[in-house]
């Protein structure tokens, strides 16, 4: 299962599956920049479109990092390795994910005892 968003860089990205993509246009994925759109073909198996979405991802992380002008080798190695980490190393996003919810929870706490 896909998000439907994502947010890289401040600009929430939506992403969608889409049909015919692979037969149209011989893409499993593409970004849509002006529209912060993410395309994926929704005939792909759940690795690809994961592997997909990444590279998609990464993309955008360099074009929000101000590369506006992509290699799109250098995308496709960088993008192939960063999913290979996430899949792999899933606590680490589990971790930082926790992280940020105590703290956020801690910040609500205090907000409220300040209320009182």
């Amino acid at each position: 299962m896909l998000p439907n968003n994502v947010k890289v860089g401040g600009v929430n990205y939506t992403v969608e599956e889409v049909p015919h993509l692979i037969a149209d246009q011989e893409l499993w994925g593409q970004i849509l920049m002006r529209d912060a759109k993410i395309q994926i073909d929704s005939s792909l198996g759940v690795d690809r479109k994961r592997q997909t979405l990444i590279h998609e991802l990464t993309h955008a992380i360099f074009l929000e990092a101000g590369y506006k002008d992509q290699d799109e080798d250098m995308i496709n190695r960088v993008s192939i390795v960063l999913h290979q980490v996430l899949q792999d190393n899933p606590s680490l996003f589990h971790s930082a994910v926790h992280i940020a919810e105590k703290f956020t929870m801690k910040k609500l706490k205090k907000r409220e005892r300040m209320k009182l």
